[in-house]
């Protein structure tokens, strides 16, 4: 089966700064339009409950692409558009590795993105005009709005149809289409024929954010289109996929309200765009080496970038290094070009230039989280556990689903040969990460251990007491 879902991860919390963005010159805002008050404090909590407890299923079910880099440039632009909004701190945005052409939110502000999205793209506008789309949908409420609709089922259910399609998407047989059968599929069935309007309502709403964040809204009408000639090449499409239809009549609406928009200035970022597209393709094995070529022979410096990476992660770092020299000889200030060269170091045991590679930009850039996790890898190799840790708490502080810093910190923690709750922080740590990649019975496990070590110590017992009570509260909640 085809898979179609995409789906989310790091908060809007740990957003970072960097010398490349999109953010073009901002607009007036629109009235967004008010959609009542019948949902109130309480459904908004258990929005984000179900919100996280989906965000670990997913994270447990899909091929989420972990590169902070990447993550760290499209949050950037995923909180312009939100500062259109009226929406809280988000669960998260999540990349996931499928080259489908999709996007979804889930109650509580859970976003993912397809790499598949990205790469059929053509300009940042486009990819805006996904999230801004998808945004409308979290503003406006429409899953928790939908609840009448789905005849008292309530958005757990509705959640389950989306870990059920997120399961569907990884299976190659009639597993995954057991999934959606029954309950699920009754549902799914009921919410299609009600969220035609909700899909115009988030077109007229995501342009009104695009726009007033300084982005094109013709770009959204532009990006339908490329989605409608990808589906019609298909000789089968999932029942899922028209959580989103996208009828012709839409399409026709879509344009026609974007021509209505003032005339948005040209965006004179596409070279940045361009990088993050063919990084993207790299990374997530989108690229072949033909393309990758094609690029390189036009001295394409996304394409060089791309090239770097492509081999890299083939674990080939002569290629990967001779790459990165041709893209250094046009611009060797780009982060990711000090990313990819530590990276090269790294795979060859020279902790020292792996240090001297990122530590100059790092310190220029300190809150950026890119930078900050390479250089703690760095450290964790030099076998540097303090200062490590002191840089990745910096951003695990405000992001508690941070997979990644969760693992660094464990190996980090593991160093720490004379403290004697070496072990208990090596478990704390290891739990936290099991449960935010959904591995949540493992995670208890694991705390539950720490806190047999910890029995002595008052102060940390009491702090993995606290966790270990909310950790299994939440598995109980089942979707």
């Amino acid at each position: 089966m085809k898979k179609i879902l995409l789906i989310l991860g790091i908060s809007i919390s740990c957003l970072v700064q960097a010398t490349e963005n999109f953010y073009p010159t901002t607009a007036p805002k629109f009235e967004v339009p008010e959609i009542g008050s019948g949902v109130g404090l309480i459904d908004q909590q258990k929005e984000k409950m179900i919100g996280e407890k989906v965000y670990r299923q997913v994270q447990h079910q899909m091929p989420i692409v972990q590169d902070p880099w990447l993550e760290d440039q499209f949050m950037l632009v995923f909180s312009k558009i939100l500062s259109q909004t009226q929406v809280g701190t988000p669960i998260g945005l999540v990349i996931v590795k499928d080259p489908q052409i999709n996007a979804f939110a889930v109650p509580g502000g859970l976003f993912a993105l397809n790499t598949g999205m990205v790469t059929s793209s053509k300009s940042m506008d486009e990819v805006v005009g996904v999230m801004a789309h998808e945004i409308a949908h979290v503003t406006q409420r429409h899953y928790s709005r939908s609840q009448e609709a789905f005849k008292g089922q309530g958005l757990l259910a509705l959640a389950g149809i989306i870990v059920g399609a997120a399961i569907a998407s990884q299976a190659d047989g009639d597993v995954g289409t057991a999934v959606m059968l029954g309950t699920q599929a009754a549902l799914l069935d009921k919410q299609l024929s009600y969220s035609r309007n909700q899909e115009r309502e988030a077109d007229r709403i995501g342009m009104q954010f695009m726009y007033g964040a300084g982005y094109n809204p013709e770009s959204m009408a532009d990006f339908f289109e490329t989605m409608h000639r990808s589906t019609s090449r298909l000789s089968f499409l999932p029942d899922f996929w028209f959580t989103h239809p996208l009828t012709t009549e839409r399409m026709s609406e879509a344009r026609l309200r974007a021509q209505q928009f003032p005339r948005v200035p040209f965006n004179q970022h596409q070279q940045d765009f361009e990088i993050i597209k063919w990084y993207t393709a790299a990374i997530s094995d989108q690229a072949t080496q033909q393309q990758l070529d094609s690029l390189v022979q036009q001295k394409s410096y996304a394409g060089l970038l791309a090239a770097s990476a492509y081999h890299l992660k083939q674990g080939d770092y002569g290629k990967s290094q001779n790459y990165l020299n041709a893209a250094s000889a046009i611009d060797a200030d780009h982060s990711l070009l000090h990313l990819l060269q530590a990276d090269i170091y790294l795979g060859q045991n020279k902790l020292e230039d792996a240090y001297n590679a990122v530590i100059s930009k790092q310190r220029i850039m300190p809150e950026n989280r890119a930078l900050g996790y390479k250089l703690a890898e760095v450290y964790i190799r030099q076998n540097k556990g303090k200062e490590a840790e002191s840089l990745i708490n910096r951003f695990v502080s405000k992001n508690k689903m941070d997979v990644l810093g969760w693992q660094l910190l464990q190996q980090a923690a593991n160093l720490d040969k004379n403290n004697p709750m070496r072990t208990v922080n090596v478990l704390r740590y290891r739990s936290e990460a099991q449960y935010w990649s959904g591995d949540e019975e493992n995670a208890i496990k694991s705390l539950l251990h720490a806190q047999r070590l910890a029995k002595e110590n008052n102060a940390m017992s009491s702090r993995i007491e606290a966790r270990l009570k909310v950790m299994q509260d939440e598995q109980k909640m089942r979707i």
